[in-house]
């Protein structure tokens, strides 16, 4: 059994679970899925400031809270329990393009080469880490949710806001894989 749940799991048993989350949340509780809200519920919890933005109550929301808690402890739980010890299968051609830009070690999920502590303190880390981050979220202020919340929940509730942020969220991240993160990884 243990076995079986080290295994990365095919996206026709993944992806129906992950979209069972929207109908069962709506039914259960009337709740809406997402995540990125849940840093305006903290905020708002530990910050007794009069900012208009945390002025609500947030209590109501505390069910995402402890989502978000469950989120985390389940990708501890399985990272330290159920980590799969066989490196991540890539092409070779992705291989050899991500040599052709130093980054070498291409059997992790997250290149060691690129996040980690001593390369925060370099301009390719500062922008990637520091940068990149400030932008995801200012990118989820401003489209007003995160990507789970429009493109699971927005979307299975046909909003058409939805369906124009999950098509940006997909343009940009196309521009940015292709364009933008060449020139940076050659910093």
């Amino acid at each position: 059994m243990i076995d079986w749940l080290k295994q990365p799991w095919p996206w026709y048993v993944a992806g129906p679970l992950i979209g069972l989350t929207v109908p069962l949340l709506l039914l259960l509780g009337n709740k809406t899925f997402g995540v990125s809200s849940s840093l305006r519920h903290v905020c708002a919890a530990c910050m007794p400031a009069k900012i208009p933005f945390f002025q609500y109550n947030w209590k109501k929301e505390i069910w995402n809270l402890f989502f978000v808690a469950g989120v985390l402890a389940g990708g501890f739980i399985a990272a330290q329990l159920l980590a799969n010890p066989e490196s991540i299968r890539i092409s070779s051609d992705i291989s050899t393009q991500m040599s052709a830009v130093g980054i070498t070690d291409s059997k992790n999920i997250v290149p060691s080469d690129l996040f980690n502590w001593q390369s925060l303190l370099t301009v390719k880390g500062l922008i990637m880490i520091v940068g990149g981050g400030f932008l995801v979220g200012f990118g989820t202020r401003y489209a007003g949710g995160c990507t789970s919340g429009h493109a699971i929940m927005g979307l299975s509730n046909l909003q058409w806001p939805s369906l124009v942020a999950t098509c940006c969220f997909m343009a940009g991240g196309f521009i940015m894989t292709n364009l933008i993160l060449p020139s940076i990884l050659k910093l």
